[in-house]
């Protein structure tokens, strides 16, 4: 990854900060995306040099553009797109669910990954490269109680990557997805505390390590990866985990 230029959303925690982390220590320049001004200047100052703090509102299109148009000044044209923001609240059954909350996940969920997607991929059609991966869930394929919001927004964020691939992958642009199963993170810590569906009901020791999927993603900005262009991976899968070197 020497020298290519990554943006992160979500890169204030979890698999985004961990990510940070590992794509620098492979050489790449970082831009740290997150609503939390204060915890991507934090790990900007940890990473080094090659690490750029940008706060935006992924949810925001005006926020994006600026935010991506300040890393280009910065750090040079993105290379890879890695779309991670994404929230899991409300957790609530649809018939007690609030409105605004419901459409708030979707604006992070679903148009944030739109946002990071409309202002990388003129540059990089253009050039004629780049990577574009959203960080998916099991959550977009089959429907979990309590989480509407959740599973409806990722999956049309699964959808929105296909036709990003479809569209751009005869002009040399690499888009897929990756769903990391269930990780330990904070999200993890909010569905536990809702009581709400079958994985609020896992014991800890039951997710991943979040830099599992760290380690995919850096994967699969790899040529190794490049047989799944336009798909979504899982890593509830052990051929995939073994590619990845989790085996």
């Amino acid at each position: 990854m020497n020298g290519q230029v990554v943006v992160i959303t979500g890169a204030s925690r979890g698999i985004g900060a961990e990510s940070a982390r590992l794509f620098a220590a492979a050489g790449a320049k970082v831009a740290l995306l997150a609503r939390s001004g204060a915890a991507v200047q934090a790990l900007a100052a940890e990473i080094g040099p090659r690490a750029l703090a940008v706060p935006v509102d992924v949810a925001d299109w005006g926020q994006m553009q600026a935010a991506i148009a300040r890393v280009e000044e910065t750090l040079g044209a993105v290379d890879v797109m890695i779309n991670n923001a994404g929230v899991i609240e409300p957790i609530a059954m649809l018939a007690d669910s609030d409105p605004a909350a419901w459409a708030g996940a979707v604006a992070i969920n679903l148009n944030g990954v739109y946002h990071g997607m409309r202002a990388v991929l003129p540059g990089m059609v253009a050039r004629g490269r780049g990577t574009v991966i959203t960080v998916s869930s099991g959550a977009a394929h089959n429907p979990i109680e309590g989480w509407s919001a959740y599973c409806a927004s990722k999956a049309g964020a699964a959808m929105l990557t296909a036709c990003a691939h479809h569209e751009t992958a005869p002009r040399g642009l690499r888009i897929m997805g990756l769903s990391p199963g269930t990780v330990a993170t904070q999200m993890q810590r909010e569905i536990k505390a809702s009581g709400i569906g079958p994985v609020a009901r896992l014991d800890w020791d039951a997710h991943i390590p979040a830099d599992w999927p760290a380690r995919a993603l850096l994967w699969m900005c790899s040529k190794d990866a490049d047989e799944f262009l336009g798909r979504e991976i899982t890593l509830r899968d052990p051929a995939i985990r073994a590619r990845v070197g989790l085996a």
